[in-house]
């Protein structure tokens, strides 16, 4: 008979959204158990003081990604999202850009050419704590993130770089079904063609290039289109650098364009689904994304997706189930976003793929569906949630021989 195992999952980070789509009750006859460590006792407070004091006091971001319990919780291998361990208890790492997820290292890939690293105490600290047995894999969401764990081992000796590869697996994210048959979508002469857009970094999403492409193709040519975003329109300073002036344009561009715009700040994630399975093409056209899984939510709608070829998305989109639109990497795959120049040319070539494409669904709506039937198959064949479950279990299971 199979041990019932206890999985442990960091306590404050146990209901963070990524826990919750990649780790927590992923195997369902297994325990899943909030734990508690160190550097969690230090970061809360330190969190909870830079809130009150409305700046970064303490720079917490590498208490993020680090764990010592000392061994106190009592579970059988802890699951982290980023994360690693010093401790002993048998641990296992899924990852969306690379590990150890330190400060220092995690924009290393940014720009044309990614950037030298040095072996600092703690780095060396954290590729040891990967090599040492208590781990027991590391799991790299997409081949993207697994090709730059490689690069970033390439900076360090040989007994990282074997050690820690050996140790790699990659496991893309599971996906449920979210309708069981293309014809709950069919599009009808008479209604307009709804395109979604669901994400709260609505700017790093292509937002704006959305906004401006269909206010374009709206106006010259009156399309038959609906766009549905569903966003707080929230600023995160990254890859678009945006500023509470593109807001107040977002906003008002949405309000000038209401007759065919419907705009819901915030929803729940069940009626944020709710939406996807109403709509025909989903929109994730962005300048920076770890992997997308709003875009697997849209697939397993019968939604194919319109997106850049960053990262993963080139794994999980492609021309048979969706567009790619073609914009300027590294060799890492990442857009090259870090300079006003390199962000203009980004946003000049999703303005025009999005433009592209729409003349092409317009011309042809045949092709909606002919996508959306083989985005609802490759869900069904590439993001099994039982598939899934058997290899973490598989993975787990290997805490028992430790």
């Amino acid at each position: 008979m199979k041990k019932n195992m206890k999985v442990g999952v960091i306590a404050y980070r146990y209901n963070y959204y990524t826990n919750q789509r990649l780790i927590v009750n992923k195997v369902p006859e297994f325990d899943y158990k909030k734990v508690y460590d160190l550097f969690s006792l230090i970061n809360i407070p330190a969190k909870k003081i830079n809130d009150i004091a409305s700046k970064k006091i303490f720079d917490t971001f590498n208490l993020n990604n680090i764990y010592q319990d000392f061994q106190l919780n009592q579970v059988d291998v802890i699951h982290f999202s980023n994360g690693i361990s010093f401790g002993k208890t048998p641990w296992v790492s899924s990852f969306e850009t690379i590990l150890p997820r330190l400060r220092q290292l995690v924009t290393r890939h940014q720009g044309g050419q990614a950037r030298t690293v040095q072996l600092d105490s703690l780095t060396k600290r954290s590729l040891e704590a990967i090599l040492n047995p208590a781990c027991l894999q590391i799991i790299a969401w997409s081949a993207c993130s697994a090709n730059m764990e490689v690069d970033l081992l390439s900076e360090f000796s040989n007994e990282y770089q074997s050690g820690i590869t050996k140790k790699m697996s990659i496991i893309h994210p599971p996906q449920d079904l979210l309708i069981d048959d293309y014809k709950e979508k069919e599009i009808k002469t008479n209604e307009p063609i709804r395109f979604i857009l669901v994400g709260s970094s609505f700017f790093r999403k292509g937002g704006k290039e959305i906004l401006l492409a269909f206010e374009k193709l709206k106006q010259k040519y009156n399309y038959p289109i609906q766009l549905i975003i569903i966003s707080s329109l929230h600023i995160d300073n990254y890859a678009t650098q945006e500023t509470q002036e593109d807001v107040a344009w977002a906003k008002a561009k949405i309000l000038e364009n209401q007759d065919w715009i419907i705009h819901y700040p915030g929803l729940s994630n069940q009626e944020a689904l709710t939406q996807m399975k109403s709509a025909h093409i989903g929109l994730l056209p962005s300048y920076a994304e770890t992997y997308g899984f709003s875009a697997l939510e849209l697939q397993a709608s019968g939604c194919p997706v319109i997106t850049t070829n960053i990262r993963a998305f080139p794994e999980i989109n492609n021309e048979q189930v969706g567009w790619l639109i073609d914009v300027p990497k590294n060799n890492l795959n990442e857009a090259i976003y870090t300079t006003i120049e390199s962000r203009k040319e980004i946003s000049k070539r999703i303005i025009a793929g999005i433009e592209n494409i729409v003349h092409q669904i317009v011309s042809d709506p045949n092709l909606v569906e002919e996508k959306g039937r083989a985005a609802l198959e490759k869900i069904k064949h590439e993001h099994s949630p039982a598939l899934y479950a058997s290899k973490l279990e598989a993975i787990y299971r290997r805490a028992l021989l430790s």
